[in-house]
C-alpha cells in the first residue's frame, strides 16, 4: 500500500557536476532524500510501468536509501526496478544494465571518490535511459521542483531482501536482485581479447589491482583473477566496506601511494592500477613510470585498434577542458574529430551518442568509451592489460615511444581543499575581471597569447554552458587552468591546471613540477592565491 507524506523543501538541494552529494548526517534528516527523490521522479516525464535500475557502491547508508527509492518507485507507478544484489552496482556497471535493458533510467547511489562513513559523504543521481548522466536541463528540473515540494510518495511494504538474487514484488511492481557483476563482465569479454591478456599473464606478466575496499573489488577479482587467471592476490581490497576501510577512495599518488610505491620498486608488478568508490576512476602504473590521466587517455586512443572492439578505429576524441591537449594530437595524426568539453561526464554523451567519439577522457582520472555512458575504470585497464599483451613491451617502453612520436605534455593538477567558499568565488571573480588585460603580459619567460571564461557550444544540440573555467593561453602552447570543483560537499576546491608541451625527446625525463615552475608561480601571481585563501601549497599534487 502507499502513502502521500507530506513535506517542506530544503534549500541546499542543487545537483552538481554527479548528483546531488552532501554530508551523511544531512541525508539522515528527515524527508531529505526522500524530497531529492521525489523531485527526480516528479522531473523525468511519463515512466508509469517502465523499469528503474538501482545501485550503489556499498558506502554507509546505501542499503537504506535503496530501500526508501524501491518503495518510492513503486508508490510512483514504475513497473519494474532491479537492483544489484547486496545494493551493490559500480557507476559504469548501471549504465550497462540500463543500456542492456532498455530502462527508462537509473538511480545509482554514491558520492564516488568522496570518504564514506557515518560522518562522510554520500550522494544520489539520476541517469537517463543512454545509461548516463542525466543532462543539465533535467539536473535543472530537478533543482526546481526540490524548491516547490509539498509531497512524496512512498509504499508501506516491507523491504526487499537484497542479498538473495530472485524476484519480489512491492505492491504492484516487480523488484528483481541481479548478480551485479554478470552483465559487466560479459561486456568486457565482448570488447577484449581475453586470450591475449590470459597468455600474457601466464607468461609470467604480474598486475596488481588495489579496489580500496569500494565497488570495484567484485568486478576485478572475478574478471582479473577467475576469468584471466591472474594469481589470488592479485586484486588488493576487494571487498566493498561502507567506510571503504577508513581510507579515501581516490585512486590518485596520494591515497594509492602504497599501490604505486610497490609497482615502482625493485621486483615489483609489471603493472598496477586502482580504481574509486563507484568504480568509474582509474589510476594505472607501469613498473617504472606513472601514467598520467592525460597521457593514458592519449595512450590508448593511439593503441585502441589492437582491442577487438575498436579495431575499425574511432570515430573520434573527447576531453574536457582541462584534460591535457595530448590527445589533441593522437586525433589530428589519426585524421578524426577532437572534441574539449566542460568537466562532467554527462557533456560526452550527446557526443557518444551522435557517433561523433568513441574515447572519452578525463584527467581527474575518468576514462571510457562508447560501450557505456560513463567513464569506467576497470574497462581502461582491461584496455591498457589489451595493448601490453599485444604489443608485448613494457608500459614504460610503450610511454617513452609515444612521446617520441607524438611529444610530451608535462602535466599536473594542484588542489586547494576546503578552502572558505566565499574566498574561492571571490578569486574566480577576479580572474574573470581581468582576462580583457592579459593578452600580451609577460611572466619571466612566459607571454600571455590568450585568456578566457571557456563556453561549451554543443555540436548536438546546440545548448551552450558557459564559466566552465579561467583558461589562460601561452605563446609557446602552455597553459593554466583555474576551475572550482563541484565534487566535494563541504567549502570548495581549487584546482588549478599546468600544461607544459615538450616536443624534444631528449627533454621527457624531466620531472614535472621544475619543468612546470614558471607556469606555477604564474598561478600564483595572476590569482594571488595565498593572498586569498591563506594557502601557500596545495593540498594535492597529481
Amino acid at each position: 500500500m502507499s502513502v502521500t507524506i507530506a513535506t517542506t523543501p530544503f534549500t541546499d538541494q542543487k545537483p552538481g557536476t554527479s548528483g546531488l552529494r552532501k554530508k551523511v548526517p544531512v541525508f539522515t534528516q528527515p524527508h531529505y532524500a526522500e524530497n531529492f527523490i521525489q523531485a527526480i521522479f516528479d522531473s523525468i516525464g511519463d515512466f508509469k510501468g517502465k523499469t528503474l535500475v538501482i545501485g550503489g557502491d556499498g558506502r554507509y547508508l546505501n542499503r537504506e536509501v535503496i530501500q526508501t527509492a524501491i518503495k518510492m518507485a513503486a508508490a510512483n507507478g514504475f513497473g519494474k526496478v532491479m537492483v544489484g544484489q547486496g545494493g551493490i552496482l559500480s557507476t559504469p556497471a548501471a549504465s550497462n544494465m540500463i543500456r542492456k535493458y532498455h530502462a527508462f533510467g537509473g538511480i545509482i547511489l554514491s558520492a564516488s571518490h568522496n570518504p564514506g562513513g557515518p560522518n562522510e559523504d554520500f550522494g544520489i543521481k539520476y541517469n537517463t535511459a543512454n545509461g548516463g548522466p542525466a543532462p543539465e536541463k533535467i539536473t535543472d528540473a530537478i533543482y526546481e521542483r526540490t524548491k516547490l515540494i509539498d509531497r512524496y510518495r512512498i509504499s508501506e511494504a516491507d523491504d526487499v531482501a537484497l542479498d538473495k538474487i530472485g524476484s519480489y514484488k512491492v505492491d504492484d511492481m516487480e523488484v528483481e536482485v541481479f548478480d551485479p557483476v554478470a552483465d559487466y563482465a560479459e561486456l568486457m569479454e565482448q570488447l577484449f581479447d581475453f586470450d591475449a591478456i590470459r597468455s600474457h599473464i601466464a607468461s609470467g606478466f604480474r598486475i596488481s589491482f588495489d579496489a580500496m575496499s569500494a565497488v570495484t573489488g567484485p568486478y576485478a577479482k572475478e574478471i582479473l583473477e577467475n576469468r584471466l587467471g591472474a594469481p589470488e592476490g592479485s586484486v588488493l581490497n576487494f571487498t566493498p566496506l561502507e567506510d571503504f576501510g577508513g581510507h579515501h577512495p581516490d585512486p590518485n599518488l596520494v591515497h594509492a601511494k602504497a599501490l604505486y610505491d610497490a609497482v615502482m620498486g625493485d621486483g615489483g608488478p609489471d603493472f598496477g592500477a586502482a580504481s574509486d568508490g563507484d568504480g568509474d576512476r582509474n589510476m594505472v602504473v607501469g613498473h617504472g613510470v606513472f601514467i598520467t590521466p592525460s597521457d593514458s587517455l592519449a595512450i590508448l586512443a593511439a593503441n585502441a585498434h589492437l582491442a577487438p572492439a575498436y579495431k575499425g578505429g574511432l570515430a573520434g576524441i573527447a576531453r574536457s577542458m582541462p584534460t591535457s591537449q595530448a590527445a589533441d594530437r593522437v586525433a589530428e595524426k589519426l585524421g578524426i574529430g577532437c572534441y574539449e568539453t566542460p568537466t562532467g561526464w554527462k557533456f560526452f554523451g550527446n557526443l557518444l551518442d551522435a557517433g561523433k567519439a568513441t574515447l572519452c577522457g578525463e584527467e581527474s582520472f575518468g576514462t571510457g568509451s562508447n560501450h557505456v555512458r560513463e567513464k569506467d575504470g576497470l574497462w581502461a585497464v582491461l584496455l591498457w592489460l589489451n595493448i601490453l599483451a599485444v604489443r608485448g613491451e613494457s608500459a614504460l617502453d610503450v610511454v617513452r615511444k609515444h612521446w617520441a612520436e607524438y611529444g610530451r605534455n608535462y602535466y599536473s593538477r594542484h588542489d586547494y581543499e576546503g578552502i572558505e567558499t566565499d574566498a574561492a568565488n571571490g578569486l574566480m571573480d577576479a580572474l574573470r575581471a581581468g582576462l580583457d588585460t592579459l593578452p600580451g603580459t609577460t611572466f619571466r619567460d612566459l607571454t600571455v597569447a590568450k585568456a578566457d571564461d571557456f563556453a561549451y557550444h554543443d555540436p548536438v544540440d546546440g545548448s551552450v554552458s558557459r564559466h566552465q573555467g579561467i583558461r589562460i593561453l601561452f605563446e609557446n602552447g602552455s597553459r593554466v587552468v583555474f576551475r572550482l570543483s563541484g565534487t566535494g560537499t563541504s567549502g570548495a576546491t581549487l584546482r588549478v591546471y599546468l600544461e607544459h608541451y615538450e616536443p624534444d625527446p631528449a627533454r621527457h625525463e624531466e620531472e614535472t613540477q621544475e619543468t612546470l615552475a614558471d607556469l606555477i608561480a604564474y598561478a600564483e601571481h595572476v590569482a594571488e592565491i595565498a593572498a586569498r585563501t591563506g594557502r601557500t601549497a596545495p593540498t594535492v599534487i597529481t
